[in-house]
């Protein structure tokens, strides 16, 4: 009889194919514009750009402010918060859906305010949040955006505002409509200082958003093929009863028909608006700005924009 008894070592049961899925599910995803497979890791430390077509995709209102301010912004009137004027209900209540968003976003509203400097130019900075209700445009956002120009009047700071938007918000009815006007009045204030006033239009930016400030900047500056309307294409298809042209609406069709001053890139916005902003404000021009490794250009029409 032998004196050891040899056994034979265990081997895990392979795993199903729900476990594989799992395991892996989150860390890979396929990019809707040119079907590449991205890590999502590579994705995020790209600034949400896929690496490989360069196709953008939406990002948080809090990493806008971290990616064109530098450290030590100071973000505005964060404690707004909107009432419900009209009682409003449709699959919820307002008020339900106000809650449900802030537990969403953290944020109290469809924008975040911030005070702080861009390469070291003070500005106002206002960036919309996508996920809070579309980041449609309610009472709370017309008041802190309309807050944000008359600091940069106070300061004689520049303004600049990203916005992210589907238009006014209807559960506030007319209430949401007047904060057309009311930032659209603060900013004529603001040129009669001869402040500047940046806009940045992101994808999407539309309804009202598009109707009032986001097309009076001093420079209207965009990323690449975003949407940028009044009314979405389908609905002025089916109004006209026509084909719309290829890339209508678009970032690159408005500015080859005069709507857009520059298509610019994620990664190079912070350093092209400061160089804009640089230009406007008769200050002298960097010879290294940050995120660059050339010499500024001697115009805010010089960077070369993404076409």
């Amino acid at each position: 009889m032998a004196w050891f008894t040899r056994s034979k070592p265990k081997v895990a049961a392979p795993k199903t194919e729900e476990e594989r899925h799992v395991l892996t599910e989150g860390l890979w995803f396929k990019c809707e514009a040119c079907n590449e497979i991205i890590w999502k890791k590579n994705f995020e430390e790209n600034l949400n750009v896929c690496p490989k077509c360069e196709h953008h995709y939406q990002i948080s209102a809090r990493a806008r402010v971290e990616l064109l301010l530098d450290e030590g912004w100071q973000e505005q009137d964060a404690g707004l918060s909107s009432t419900d004027p009209l009682q409003f209900n449709d699959s919820k209540a307002y008020t339900a859906r106000l809650e449900a968003m802030r537990e969403k976003t953290g944020l109290y509203d469809a924008v975040i305010c911030a005070s702080g400097t861009m390469d070291g130019i003070p500005v106002e900075l206002a960036a919309f949040e996508l996920q809070f209700i579309g980041g449609s445009m309610g009472s709370v956002v017309g008041e802190k955006i309309t807050r944000a120009i008359e600091r940069g009047v106070e300061k004689r700071s520049p303004v600049v505002i990203v916005s992210a938007s589907g238009g006014a918000r209807m559960q506030e009815g007319m209430v949401s409509l007047m904060q057309l006007a009311k930032i659209s009045s603060a900013l004529a204030t603001l040129d009669e200082h001869r402040v500047p006033y940046i806009s940045v239009l992101t994808n999407p930016t539309t309804g009202g958003v598009t109707a009032s400030f986001a097309m009076l900047g001093d420079l209207n500056v965009a990323e690449p093929k975003a949407l940028i309307g009044f009314a979405g294409p389908r609905v002025i298809e089916q109004t006209i009863r026509q084909k719309l042209p290829e890339g209508f609406q678009r970032s690159e069709f408005l500015m080859q028909h005069g709507f857009l001053d520059a298509v610019v890139t994620r990664h190079q916005m912070k350093t092209y608006l400061a160089r804009c902003l640089r230009r406007l404000l008769g200050m002298p021009l960097a010879t290294k700005e940050s995120g660059a490794g050339d010499t500024a250009p001697t115009s805010p029409a010089a960077p070369s924009p993404a076409q």
